[in-house]
C-alpha cells in the first residue's frame, strides 16, 4: 500500500510539474505513466452512492469505492509539485528559455511514440481521429490570447475548461489559461503568494469540471478506446508547436502600445517561430531535447514494471 502510493504520487509530481508548463499536459504524463484509466474512473466514482457512504460514516466503503488513497497520493504529488515548481520555472523560463523549452519538446515529442504504440488495431476512423486530433490542437496553439479578467465566476470558468484540458493527454491547461489571458494570475502570481481570492474559484471549479468530465470521458475511453488513444496521440502531436524552442514572444500592449507590464514582467500573448542557426546553442538544445527523450522513455518502463497489464 505505502508503496503503491508512493509511485502514485512520484507520477503525480509529474502531472502537477505538466499542468505548470504552457503547452504541456498533466494527462499526457497520466497516460504514458499508465495511470490515466484508473485515474478516470477514480474521479467518476464520486457519485451519489459515494456521498452516501461518505455522510453515513462507512469511511472503509467510501475509500473502496473511490480509489480514495491512490487519488489522494495523486493530487498529493502534484499539489506539491506545482507549489514548489512555479518560482523555479518562472526562473528558468526568464534565463534559459530555450533550455528549458527544449526539454519540453523532448518530454512531448517521445510520449507521441509511446502513447502511440499502445492504440493496438489501426483502422480508417483510427487515422482519421488521429489526424483531427493534431488538427485540434494546432489550431487551439495558434490561438490569440484574450484580456486577463479577475471576476469570481470568469475564474471559476477558468477552473472548469482547464482542469479538463490539465486531465485531457496533449491539451495543456496552463496554454488553455493563456488563451483565456489568466495564466499569470493564477499559475504564476496567485500560486506564488498565494493569493486565495483568485485560487479559490479556480478550485471551485475545478473541483465541479474534474468529476463531470471524468464520467464522459471513462465512457468514451471504454467505449472506443483504440479511436480515444488515437486522438489523443494527435493532440499530443498537435501541441509541439507551442513547445518549439525557437521563438520571439509576442508582447501584450496596452492601449497607448506599450508593453503590459506586472511585477517587473512584460506579458506575452503568443510567439513567432523561426529556424535555429547551427550555433553552440543549438547543440547544446539538442543535447537537452535528447535528455527529455530519454526521461520519457525512463517513465515509460517505470510504468510497465509497477502498473498491472
Amino acid at each position: 500500500m505505502i508503496k503503491d502510493c508512493f509511485i502514485a504520487a512520484l507520477k503525480g509530481m509529474g502531472m502537477g510539474a505538466a499542468n505548470v508548463i504552457p503547452g504541456v499536459s498533466g494527462g499526457t504524463i497520466a497516460l504514458i505513466t499508465g495511470i490515466f484509466q484508473r485515474l478516470i474512473d477514480a474521479l467518476k466514482s464520486f457519485d451519489l452512492q459515494a456521498f452516501k457512504l461518505f455522510f453515513r460514516g462507512r469511511w472503509r466503503a467510501f475509500a473502496r469505492r473511490t480509489d480514495f488513497f491512490f487519488l489522494l497520493a495523486v493530487f498529493a504529488g502534484a499539489a506539491a509539485s506545482i507549489l514548489s515548481l512555479a518560482r523555479l520555472f518562472r526562473f528558468l523560463f526568464d534565463h534559459y528559455p530555450v533550455f528549458i523549452w527544449s526539454y519540453f519538446f523532448g518530454l512531448i515529442l517521445a510520449s507521441v511514440f509511446f502513447v502511440g504504440k499502445t492504440i493496438g488495431r489501426r483502422t480508417p476512423a483510427v487515422v482519421l481521429v488521429f489526424i483531427l486530433g493534431a488538427a485540434i490542437a494546432a489550431t487551439i496553439s495558434l490561438l490569440r490570447p484574450a484580456a486577463q479578467n479577475d471576476s469570481f465566476w470568469y475564474l471559476v470558468i477558468c477552473g472548469v475548461v482547464a482542469i479538463c484540458s490539465m486531465i485531457l493527454p496533449g491539451i495543456s491547461g496552463s496554454f488553455v489559461l493563456i488563451l483565456m489571458g489568466n495564466y499569470e494570475l493564477i499559475v504564476i502570481d496567485a500560486v506564488n503568494a498565494p493569493d486565495w481570492r483568485i485560487l479559490l474559484p479556480v478550485a471551485l471549479g475545478a473541483a465541479v469540471g474534474l468529476v463531470a468530465f471524468s464520467h464522459f470521458l471513462s465512457w468514451i475511453f471504454r467505449k472506443f478506446r483504440a479511436e480515444t488513444i488515437s486522438a489523443l496521440t494527435g493532440f499530443i502531436l498537435g501541441s509541439l508547436i507551442t513547445l518549439w524552442p525557437w521563438k520571439t514572444a509576442v508582447w501584450r500592449l496596452n492601449a497607448d502600445g506599450a508593453p503590459v507590464v506586472r511585477d517587473g514582467k512584460k506579458l506575452a500573448e503568443g510567439y513567432t517561430y523561426s529556424l535555429p542557426p547551427p550555433d553552440e546553442q543549438f547543440w547544446w538544445a539538442l543535447a537537452v531535447m535528447a535528455a527529455g527523450v530519454l526521461t520519457i522513455w525512463a517513465t515509460e518502463k517505470l510504468a510497465v514494471r509497477n502498473d498491472p497489464p
